[in-house]
């Protein structure tokens, strides 16, 4: 019998080569033509690729390892936007759009290698256990976390972990000597993407959307119900410094201001037919005035927006040219919950143009360095120093927009110069502010506590020579005191110490209603609304557009928070 069965192998084998053969054959000539048989092909030759490395190499590989750092650089050969989140990261990376995650309740930051509590989330599991802004945490779970491994990422992984677990934290208070110790249970801390709303005078709404998550939709209801009690007829949305996020929640908003039937935006890619999606006329603003901000740091749902009020002629673009980002990633899960976002398509406006800005595939220096470009090419400063790579378009009214990276404003508000000095720069861009702004919060709290707004806070402020002091630490922090120049940046350094200082005490909507005071973008707003202009008209008042001026300066950094939330 054993005889009969060897005799016969050799037949079985060559049958089953064969069969494997024309079902492979039947399947790519029937799914995916000769481009199945190639993937196969150059497939196989990877896996051939690691089976030789971990047979053979010389040393010990960690093939897990080699394999997580493999697949970023064969996604980076295909656009800047694909990307590769490993396991552990991808938690982190959905928690800011998913409008919830479980944690502490804390906002914190790191300096001198240890966790400073800078903000508790009123009625969280943290300031229920007893925490309080200005704590350091020292130990998590009984164990020393202090010194080079105390990074944002290995904080998160430490605080957070699911609903009703336990963390037990070592709590340096200001003031005392010992480590006192607190046991917090986990519970679900919500994350809010409109983060200031506000009347800036007695008609005109702010709404500021930071992101555009799962929630950002009834948040953004929310606040025009809160504006609508304050009776406002006009409004300002805040896009500036916004990166994107989930397209459904951009085209739920752009709904809210169009009449039906107008196109928001579509997609469309190789093996993604085009997908339109367009108002249904339920909108409950639709005619009231508008202006949205928007800078080079508004990205990919914010451009969506912006482009769609543009393009429909609905309201008034101003500020800066956005990011350019109009590649669209879908999500794809690994079986070890580790993740790529595999851009499938680009967006389109309603007049057609690609928000995408060039890029070549691979490793791109130019797209990554492209805002150092612009500034350096006096984009920031100049709105002739735009460079308009693309096609020309045509809004609803006939005005010109341009393809081929980004929105440009309908008016352009530049930075400017005015007192900006290197001693400004360095002070600003190495972090000396931000750290002496936080060092005075800590020393200064009890103080402080008695002023619930930004402008009482900025009263007191002023009057403690805050600017004097903040050169003395910088001075012994290696930033040597330059008097002329801290004259002449006076009132820039002031605002940037007093801002920093009214979000380490307060909260996002005090800080950002401090810096809008005096924004120049702001002031235009006003200047449009007074003036009934926020509705474009015809294509000829494109020449009698004006540009802003500038009547202070405003670096992008001033408006980055460098806070992580566990």
């Amino acid at each position: 019998m054993n005889n009969k069965s060897n005799h016969f192998a050799p037949l079985w084998m060559a049958l089953c080569v064969v069969l494997g053969i024309l079902v492979g054959t039947f399947y790519a000539n029937h799914f995916s033509g000769n481009r199945l048989s190639i993937i196969n092909s150059n497939g196989s030759k990877l896996n051939n690729l690691l089976h030789y490395v971990n047979d053979m190499y010389v040393d010990t590989v960690d093939m897990n390892d080699l394999v997580e750092k493999a697949i970023p650089q064969i996604l980076s050969e295909l656009d800047p936007h694909s990307t590769y989140i490993a396991a552990k990261d991808v938690q982190i990376a959905n928690d800011d759009l998913k409008g919830s995650f479980s944690g502490v309740g804390i906002e914190f930051t790191i300096r001198q290698d240890t966790i400073r509590v800078q903000n508790v989330i009123s009625n969280g599991p943290a300031e229920r256990a007893g925490l309080i802004a200005g704590d350091k945490i020292v130990e998590v779970d009984d164990s020393v976390f202090v010194g080079k491994k105390v990074t944002n990422e290995e904080a998160m992984h430490r605080l957070k972990g699911p609903k009703d677990t336990k963390v037990k934290l070592g709590i340096l208070r200001y003031g005392e000597k010992s480590i006192r110790h607190i046991t917090v249970t986990r519970g679900e801390i919500p994350t809010k993407s409109v983060t200031a709303c506000y009347m800036l005078d007695e008609s005109a709404g702010y709404i500021k959307i930071k992101n555009f998550g799962e929630n950002t939709y009834p948040e953004l209801l929310i606040a025009l119900a809160n504006l609508s009690q304050q009776d406002f007829s006009r409004l300002v949305i805040d896009l500036r410094s916004n990166t994107g996020g989930y397209l459904a929640s951009a085209v739920q908003i752009a709904n809210e201001f169009l009449s039906k039937g107008q196109l928001i935006v579509y997609t469309q890619g190789r093996k993604s037919s085009r997908q339109e999606y367009r108002s249904d006329g339920r909108g409950s603003y639709q005619n009231i005035p508008l202006v949205v901000l928007i800078d080079e740091g508004s990205a990919s749902a914010s451009e969506i927006l912006a482009g769609a009020i543009q393009d429909n002629d609905r309201g008034t673009i101003i500020g800066r040219r956005s990011f350019g980002k109009g590649l669209v990633q879908q999500p794809i899960e690994f079986s070890d919950h580790s993740m790529i976002r595999l851009t499938i398509a680009r967006y389109y406006s309603p007049s057609g143009r690609c928000i995408q800005k060039p890029y070549t595939s691979g490793a791109d220096k130019n797209y990554e360095e492209d805002l150092m470009s612009r500034y350096q090419h006096g984009e920031f400063f100049s709105q002739d120093s735009i460079k308009h790579t693309g096609p020309e378009y045509h809004t609803s009214n006939g005005r010109i927009v341009y393809g081929g990276g980004g929105i440009t404003p309908d008016i352009f508000v530049p930075e400017d110069t005015l007192g900006m000095t290197s001693y400004y720069k360095e002070a600003s861009m190495s972090g000396l502010i931000i750290q002496y702004a936080y060092n005075y919060t800590d020393e200064n709290r009890q103080k402080m506590k008695a002023f619930k707004t930004g402008k009482a806070l900025d009263g007191y402020l002023k009057k403690q020579n805050i600017v004097d002091k903040f050169a003395t630490f910088a001075d012994k922090n290696g930033l040597k005191r330059r008097n002329l120049m801290i004259q002449k940046s006076y009132k820039l350094l002031e605002r940037f110490i007093v801002s920093r200082i009214i979000y380490n005490m307060l909260d996002e909507q005090e800080w950002t209603n401090y810096l809008n005071q005096d924004d120049p973008a702001i002031i235009e707003t006003l200047r449009l609304f007074k003036e009934n202009k926020a509705f474009p008209q015809k294509s000829e008042s494109q020449k009698n557009q004006k540009v802003a001026k500038l009547f202070d300066y405003r670096g992008t950094h001033v408006r980055a928070t460098l806070i992580a939330h566990a």
